[in-house]
């Protein structure tokens, strides 16, 4: 399946972020599940390694490489640790408002913080009385001469107590034009962070509350103009957390199918593995047949988003396919396991606890079938894809060339970032204040 939609500098990349995965990430695990708490250091440690600006542009020192590469990372990630997997995913959702609605000084100064991993941002629209209802929220910014007032309070932020810069949704006004987006960073007085709640899954992740009690946010901290936050909100849910979910609940799948097999293999029974048995081959092969569905689904909608071409439905299909086939996948393996599932010195219960966490961000199920229903009928609406396209598109000048690919990878130094000339005939420049000077990540540099 790789060869349709990867070539040898994503599976080049694919091949580090797993050996990170295994030899920095797995041995935490164990950890993470008996603390139920944020694993700020392992966070921390993962965005040094620059993933959080696989979309990022180069010339603000990401990566430039795209959402398959985006994607793979997410998986692999996740295919070791959910949890893991869902805080990268959660900032890079932060990072596509800065990407498509930020102000060039904005741009210059965030984005390569971001892609240094010195910066984890978040977004935060949910509000715990109106939920998915997005219009229904009643958090407020008022302006006040160079500043904004913020009140209000979010629910459900992914990273929020790892996160250093939100991007909060809020009202400015009445109707579907009275959104805002802003900027508030994590030690902005008046903002502040609840208690951490226990969750079923995804331990060493946070997803909790952010409070906002007379937040005063400077004016230039608006993103975009007054008005744009629903697009903000509806854009970045559809473009990136969508296809971010999706990759998630990917590589929980593969973990499932991987640690299955594997048990089948080494599970005796009637004097041979478990494995030779019928019953069992007609589970492994559904499990094996869900997952090559949903790793075509998930890969071809952002192959499609790096070729800038219109994707919305194929968004949200692959978001449905993959979080539903998970779902189902694992609780085969739970059955197949029976009662040794059913103990936490083996990893499928996690899997099940995990894959439930993925059902409800950016939308459910049937929101996803709803909004695909709409298609059906000829009255889809958002088209984000197509509105979008010339930020989503992959620039052939943003890949490393093929001969940047060496066999053995060896330790890098940064290059400087190449002048990007805009239509203007001006070139951005990216400031050192915050960050240093910007690097250019190389797609197979070693972890640091």
């Amino acid at each position: 399946m790789h060869r349709y939609f990867t070539d040898q500098r994503h599976e080049a990349l694919r091949h580090r972020v797993r050996d990170f995965a295994e030899s920095e990430v797995r041995p935490r695990i164990a950890e993470m599940e008996a603390n139920r708490s944020v694993c700020h250091d392992l966070s921390r440690l993962i965005a040094r390694q620059g993933w959080i600006g696989a979309t990022v542009h180069r010339a603000y020192g990401g990566m430039g490489a795209g959402h398959v590469a985006k994607t793979l990372i997410i998986e692999e990630l996740s295919r070791v640790s959910a949890a893991m997997g869902a805080m990268v995913q959660a900032s890079q959702l932060g990072v596509a408002k800065i990407v498509h609605f930020g102000s060039e000084e904005q741009k210059k100064t965030w984005l390569p913080a971001i892609a240094s991993g010195d910066c984890l941002p978040t977004i935060a629209v949910t509000e715990p009385e109106s939920g998915g209802h997005v219009l229904g929220m009643s958090s407020t910014a008022v302006r006040d001469g160079d500043d904004y007032v913020l009140n209000g309070r979010k629910i459900y932020v992914g990273n929020s107590h790892v996160g250093d810069l939100h991007g909060v949704v809020v009202r400015t006004g009445e109707g579907s034009k009275g959104l805002s987006a802003f900027l508030v960073e994590s030690d902005t007085p008046g903002f502040r962070v609840g208690e951490q709640q226990p969750a079923m899954g995804l331990h060493g992740f946070s997803f909790g509350e952010l409070f906002f009690d007379n937040c005063r946010v400077p004016a230039a901290n608006l993103l975009g103009r007054e008005g744009d936050g629903l697009t903000v909100a509806y854009s970045s849910s559809v473009l990136y957390g969508r296809p971010n979910l999706t990759a998630v609940s990917l590589g929980i799948h593969q973990a499932v199918l991987d640690e299955t097999t594997r048990f089948c293999t080494e599970r005796q029974r009637y004097g041979k593995p478990l494995a030779d048995l019928g019953n069992i081959k007609l589970k492994l092969g559904r499990i094996q047949s869900r997952l090559l569905l949903a790793r075509l689904s998930a890969y071809h909608a952002v192959h499609l988003l790096d070729q800038g071409l219109p994707c919305d439905a194929e968004l949200m299909n692959a978001k449905l396919v993959n979080v539903e086939s998970a779902l189902e996948s694992a609780r085969d393996a739970m059955d197949i396991h029976a009662a040794c599932g059913l103990f936490t010195d083996r990893p499928v219960e996690r899997f099940l606890r995990d894959a439930h966490h993925i059902f409800a961000p950016a939308g459910t199920s049937d929101i996803q079938l709803l909004r695909l229903g709409e298609l059906a009928l000829g009255r889809a609406q958002g088209d984000w894809s197509s509105r979008l396209a010339d930020l989503l598109r992959l620039e052939p000048s943003e890949w490393p060339e093929e001969d940047e690919v060496p066999d053995e990878v060896p330790d890098m130094a940064p290059a400087d970032p190449p002048v990007t000339v805009r239509t203007d005939g001006t070139t951005p420049t990216v400031p050192g204040q915050r960050t240093g000077p910007a690097h250019r990540h190389s797609w197979f540099a070693r972890p640091r």
